[in-house]
């Protein structure tokens, strides 16, 4: 009996210990999200007039998307759509909401973070949430949804600035002295939460949805200097912005030079994070993914036709063109993904929720209607494609429609509304481009196919 009872105990070890190798093995997972960040603002994707090592790195030695596309063309709206994985026209915000508390999730859906909670990842958020006030109790926040950890911003306004009153830490706000450069901050305990994860032997999600490079060209004051020294034919410009209740957004002198800084600084982090990975000795089992909520802007100073941010693309952020939609996506993951490889699968956010799930081996949560590109990380045959992407945005108060788009195939249809005096939404005639000949969307070409027009109407005006 006793040799019986060490034989049991002696499985139970080796049981435990499995469970242990097992949950090690599973993957981290990264994900940075850049606020603004236009398709062609990396070098890695044709941007000239600044470079970014690190972040090319990330597509040097993984995976470059050409097809990728945002979840709208504002910030709110593109961020839920990530969070659900519902594409524009079934999530509940659709654009920039009236109140931030509008914008908050159902707390009945698995979403991104949950989904890692519920497979025993630790979970942390560091930056702007964008989906509600972040320090409410007893509201919806980055904690009620499965994150163990969140610092950033209390809401998406003050986000405007980078040298807030105060940053919220774990549902506490706390007071900042005058001139923090908040986003420093928020790294370096996004750092730290990778380092004590894998203190604890845990794997992590660590969701960086930076404010980068958002709005007020905000940048280290060593990095700024030094890149109006670069652009000093641009000394004599201010940018402006304006941040939440309360808060100070100071003006910057030349705002061109603050962009060039911002995304050094940022492309410096990349490395940094890169480097932490490898010193952890946690570079092989971990997923990075890098991607923008939107096209660029114009706001703050910010000249996104000096910096030709949107490569070939035509339209800007709250556009329903390529320009305001499709967004960079790179993804490293060593030993899965083969190094200096690009796809042109048609992806969009909404794919992020029920890729992750094949990933860390969850169920595909019920309310998502993206697909898994697991396949085509891993080079696999068998991808699974959509019928066709859509997106639809609205805006004020009313959130009155302003956009809606679709793309089936090579095709892109496009409506723009206008407001009637009677505060109604009214359809414009629909555009069509060929985008595998037409990637500016140049020529609308919808009288030359009425047939595509009919196959498109029904979803643009009917969604």
């Amino acid at each position: 009996m006793r040799y019986f009872s060490l034989f049991i105990l002696f499985g139970f070890f080796i049981f435990l210990n499995s469970c242990k190798e097992e949950k090690t093995n599973s993957p981290n997972v990264i994900y940075i999200l850049t606020d603004d960040l236009g398709y062609g603002d990396l070098s890695c994707y044709g941007q000239k007039k600044l470079v970014t090592p690190n972040i090319d790195r990330l597509a040097n030695e993984g995976m470059l998307f050409t097809n990728h596309y945002s979840g709208n063309t504002v910030c709110s709206p593109s961020r839920a759509v990530l969070m659900t994985g519902q594409d524009p026209g079934h999530v509940h915000c659709r654009g920039n909401m009236p109140t931030e508390k509008m914008g908050a999730l159902d707390s009945t859906m698995v979403t991104l973070p949950r989904l890692f909670k519920n497979a025993g990842y630790a979970t942390g958020a560091f930056g702007k949430w964008g989906l509600g006030i972040t320090s409410n109790e007893g509201e919806e926040n980055p904690l009620t949804h499965g994150f163990d950890h969140f610092t950033g911003w209390k809401s998406q306004m003050i986000a405007h600035t980078y040298y807030p009153s105060s940053i919220v830490r774990d549902g506490q706000e706390i007071p900042l002295d005058s001139g923090t450069y908040v986003h420093d901050f928020i790294m370096e305990d996004a750092f730290n939460f990778i380092r004590e994860s894998v203190k604890e032997n845990k794997p992590f999600f660590c969701y960086i949805p930076t404010a980068i490079p958002h709005a007020a060209m905000h940048a280290p004051k060593e990095l700024h200097e030094k890149w109006r020294k670069k652009l000093p034919e641009f000394d004599d410009k201010i940018g402006r912005y304006g941040a939440g209740p309360g808060e100070v957004c100071p003006p910057v002198q030349n705002p061109i030079a603050g962009f060039g800084a911002m995304m050094e600084h940022l492309d410096d982090q990349v490395g940094e994070l890169l480097s932490l990975l490898e010193q952890m000795g946690i570079d092989d089992n971990t997923l990075v993914m890098f991607s923008s909520d939107n096209g660029s802007h114009h706001e703050g100073g910010h000249d996104p036709e000096y910096w030709d941010s949107n490569g070939p693309l035509r339209g800007h952020k709250r556009d329903m063109y390529e320009g305001g939609l499709r967004a960079p996506f790179l993804a490293r993951w060593p030993n899965v993904i083969k190094q200096g490889t690009s796809s042109d699968l048609p992806s969009a956010f909404w794919d992020m929720l029920p890729t992750m799930a094949d990933i860390i081996d969850q169920e595909k949560p019920v309310q998502t209607n993206g697909i898994s590109f697991l396949p085509t990380l891993k080079g696999e045959s068998g991808q699974e494609e959509h019928n066709y992407l859509y997106w639809e945005f609205r805006q004020g108060n009313h959130q009155f429609v302003k956009g809606k788009a679709i793309r089936l195939g090579d095709w892109k249809a496009v409506i723009n509304y206008t407001r009637s005096s009677n505060e109604q939404s009214l359809p414009g005639e629909i555009e069509l481009y060929d985008l595998s000949t037409d990637l500016g969307e140049e020529h609308n070409i919808a009288d030359q196919h009425p047939e595509i027009i009919k196959k498109v109407e029904s979803v643009l005006l009917n969604y």
